[in-house]
C-alpha cells in the first residue's frame, strides 16, 4: 500500500542526481550536506538498492538508480500537469497534452484543427506523435489518441468516441484517362496500371468493392499492381503523376477531386472504409483539459 513514506527522499534523491553530489544538492535545498547525504542513505534502504555509485571524486547514478529517476521524474511531471490542469476553469484548455495520430490522416486533418485549437486555446501545449501502428497509449504516455481501424478488441480501460467511416473511391488523374482511357467495370480495371497499398513485406492489400452482383456484400480483390506503396500519400503522389488508378479515401483527395487534378472512376464501386476513433485512457477523461480536448476534435473530425 502506498503512504507518505514514498515520498521521503525523492526531492534530495532529485537533487543529488541533477547537481552530482550531495554538497550541491544541499545548496540547492537549502539543507546541509550531512541531512542530503542520510535522506538518501535511507531511501537506500527502504528500497533495497544503492542508487548512486559512491567513489572520493565523483558520485554517478547505478542502473537502478538510473531507472528510479526516470520514474520519479515522470510521476512528478505527471502531478505538476494534474495540478495545472485543476487550476483551470473547467472549459479551457491549457498546459501539456500528448496525442498519437496516424501518420498521414494526422497531418492533413487533425493537425489543421490542432493548430486551430492552438490559437483559441493559447496555453495549450501539444505533443504531437505521427505512426500509424496502434500505439499502447499506457506505455507511451498517450492522453489521446485518433486512430482509423478497430483492434482486435478494446481494453477496459480505454474509452472510445466512434467519428465515422472512410469513403473510399477509385480514382485517377484526367491524363491517366486520356492516356488508357476509364474503365468501366472490374474486369476492365485489371487491365489498367493499378497503385496498391502495400503490407510489411511488400504484398499488396486486397481492394474493397461494393460490387451489386454480390447480393450487397463487400468484395475482396487483389489487384496485380503495376506499383506497391505503404504510404498513402505516396499512392495519392503517383495518381497525381497520372502512372495509375488507386483506391484511396476521400479525405486524402477531396481537395484534388474539387479541383479535378483526380477524377474518381467507377463510382458504383465507392464503398465505406475503416472506422475512426478517438481513444483516451479513461482515468484521464475525469481532468478537464482531456475532457474539453475530446470534445473539440469531436466536432473538428466527425465525418458527416
Amino acid at each position: 500500500m502506498f503512504s507518505s513514506e514514498h515520498l521521503k527522499g525523492i526531492t534530495p534523491f532529485l537533487a543529488t542526481a541533477d547537481a552530482g553530489s550531495f554538497t550541491k544538492a544541499a545548496e540547492r535545498l537549502h539543507l546541509s550536506s550531512s541531512a542530503v547525504s542520510k535522506s538518501v542513505a535511507r531511501l537506500e534502504q527502504r528500497l533495497g538498492v544503492m542508487l548512486f555509485e559512491r567513489s572520493t571524486r565523483r558520485l554517478k547514478l547505478s542502473d537502478a538508480g538510473r531507472a528510479y529517476y526516470a520514474t520519479c521524474k515522470r510521476v512528478l511531471q505527471e502531478l505538476a500537469d494534474a495540478e495545472d490542469v485543476l487550476a483551470e476553469h473547467a472549459t479551457e484548455l491549457a498546459g501539456k497534452v500528448r496525442i498519437g495520430v496516424p501518420a498521414s490522416y494526422g497531418r492533413m486533418r487533425v493537425m489543421p484543427a490542432l493548430l486551430q485549437l492552438c490559437a483559441q486555446y493559447p496555453r495549450l501545449q501539444p505533443s504531437i506523435a505521427f505512426s500509424d501502428r496502434f500505439v499502447d497509449l499506457f506505455e507511451e504516455r498517450i492522453d489521446i489518441a485518433v486512430r482509423i481501424g478497430t483492434p482486435t478488441h478494446w481494453p477496459a480501460a480505454l474509452g472510445q468516441m466512434y467519428l465515422g467511416n472512410e469513403r473510399l473511391i477509385l480514382c485517377a488523374a484526367p491524363a491517366y484517362i486520356a492516356r488508357r482511357g476509364t474503365p468501366a467495370s472490374i474486369a476492365q480495371l485489371e487491365q489498367h496500371d493499378c497503385i496498391a497499398y502495400g503490407r510489411g513485406d511488400g504484398s499488396p492489400m486486397p481492394w474493397v468493392f461494393n460490387a451489386d452482383d454480390h447480393g450487397g456484400q463487400l468484395e475482396h480483390r487483389v489487384t496485380a499492381p503495376r506499383m506497391t506503396l505503404g504510404d498513402a500519400e505516396a499512392r495519392r503522389a503517383a495518381v497525381l503523376a497520372g502512372l495509375g488508378v488507386a483506391q484511396l479515401a476521400t479525405w486524402l483527395v477531396d481537395e484534388h477531386l474539387a479541383s479535378g487534378a483526380i477524377v474518381e472512376v467507377l463510382p458504383q464501386l465507392a464503398t465505406q472504409g475503416l472506422p475512426l476513433y478517438l481513444a483516451w485512457p479513461l482515468a484521464r477523461q475525469l481532468t478537464p483539459k482531456t475532457g474539453t480536448l475530446l470534445q473539440e476534435l469531436r466536432q473538428r473530425l466527425t465525418i458527416s
